[in-house]
């Protein structure tokens, strides 16, 4: 029997990257559609978790990464920049960009609250490194930035969002998870980093995200024969719905080890809140084989 039975919930264009170059054309909606629509920006976290909450809440597995990302922001008090597109009072897409140096995310959305969420980021002098969202919206938002923008939009990165749906048996492994510690905080700084780099993703809050990880409780550990072999992070549930973020493994360790982690990590999450997610590159054969 398969250890977890995984659903495909969609496929993520992750990291558009937008860059000024050239005019990619593209037939705008009518601007009839625009003028239903207003936009309200904000600094505060706090302001967009209760504007959009209804919103936010009604799809908890597809709109997780923001909502972890915002409630992070809320206990951490890290700057950030959000969006919310409303058709009279009602919420319709919410757009979260932090750190600010990073692609903004987004929920998503129909193609006229992507066009008003374009203008309004347009028109407000700010710059897009490039966008993470499901496949539609991104590209849908890149396409409308390129032309508002005179930019060219580069695909660079394909995602997979998976629910866990059931259990199975765990394949058996000797060893053991536990949380990591403050003595495996030079350890996992020296595994994070390198996930970043192979990822390529910046490195530079590298010993922040540890510390904080450590402080949370967040990082998981598998110890097989007084050495540990792998890695796996979790996030907060967020409406019910735990993320695992990562899972690395010891250079020298067997392949099995780098599952176990998550693995057990699946079972302890579907024991206490009964949904657990993750993402995987589309470019790696491995993960998405395993899940």
């Amino acid at each position: 029997m398969a250890p977890a039975t995984f659903r495909s919930v969609c496929d993520c264009s992750q990291f558009v990257r937008l860059a000024v170059e050239a005019l990619l054309p593209l037939l705008r909606p009518d601007k009839i559609c625009r003028m239903e629509l207003r936009v309200l920006f904000s600094e505060d976290p706090a302001f967009v978790l209760r504007k959009a909450d209804e919103f936010l809440s009604s799809e908890p597995v597809l709109h997780n990464l923001i909502l972890s990302i915002l409630h992070s922001r809320v206990a951490q008090g890290d700057p950030g920049r959000y969006w919310i597109a409303l058709h009279g009072e009602k919420t319709v897409g919410v757009v979260v960009q932090s750190p600010l140096e990073y692609p903004a995310t987004l929920t998503p959305m129909e193609s006229r609250a992507v066009l008003a969420l374009v203008d309004a980021i347009a028109e407000a002098g700010i710059s897009l490194p490039g966008v993470n969202g499901d496949a539609a919206t991104a590209a849908s938002f890149a396409g409308q930035w390129s032309e508002r923008c005179k930019s060219a939009a580069i695909p660079f990165q394909g995602t997979r969002l998976y629910e866990l749906l059931e259990l199975g048996e765990v394949p058996r492994t000797e060893g053991h998870l536990r949380q990591a510690g403050p003595r495996d905080r030079s350890l996992m700084i020296l595994w994070t980093r390198a996930f970043q780099d192979e990822i390529g993703e910046s490195a530079n809050d590298t010993e922040l995200r540890v510390d904080r990880g450590l402080a949370t409780g967040q990082i998981w550990l598998w110890d097989q024969n007084g050495e540990t072999t792998s890695m796996a992070v979790s996030r907060e549930p967020a409406q019910g719905v735990v993320r695992l973020s990562g899972s690395i493994r010891h250079p020298r360790s067997e392949n099995k080890a780098t599952r176990q982690p998550a693995f057990m990590l699946c079972r302890n999450i579907f024991a206490a809140v009964g949904i657990g997610i993750l993402y995987t590159d589309l470019g790696n054969p491995a993960s998405n084989s395993i899940y």
